[in-house]
C-alpha cells in the first residue's frame, strides 16, 4: 500500500521546471525551415518558417515566414510576415514542389 501511494506521488509530482513546461507548454505545428504557402490579405505567398509561437491564448498561435519574394502591401514591401495557421495553405516538402489546386 505504502509503495502504490509513493509511486502515485511520484507520478504526479512536478519533476523540475523543464518537464512542467514540456507538458503544458504550446507544441508548434511548423518548424523552423518548413516551407509553405498561403495568402496574406489575399496575396497569395511562398516561404520558410522562422518561429512558429504562441504569445497568448487570446491571439492564438502564428508564425512568422520569411518570403522567397518581397510582398507590397499597402505598408510598403515586406519580406517578413506573421501569419495565422488557417492562412498557410499547405506545407511543401521539395523546394520545386507547386502548390495544390494550380
Amino acid at each position: 500500500m505504502v509503495k502504490q501511494i509513493a509511486d502515485n506521488f511520484r507520478k504526479t509530482k512536478m519533476g523540475n521546471q523543464t518537464e512542467y513546461f514540456e507538458r503544458i507548454g504550446y507544441k508548434p505545428k511548423y518548424s523552423i525551415g518548413d516551407r509553405v504557402f498561403g495568402k496574406y490579405n489575399k496575396i497569395p505567398f511562398i516561404g520558410s518558417v522562422g518561429n512558429d509561437r504562441l504569445i497568448n491564448e487570446i491571439d492564438g498561435p502564428e508564425v512568422t515566414v520569411h518570403l522567397d519574394l518581397p510582398m507590397k502591401t499597402d505598408k510598403g514591401f515586406r519580406s517578413i510576415i506573421v501569419v495565422k495557421h488557417k492562412d498557410i495553405k499547405q506545407k511543401l516538402t521539395d523546394f520545386n514542389e507547386k502548390p495544390k489546386g494550380k
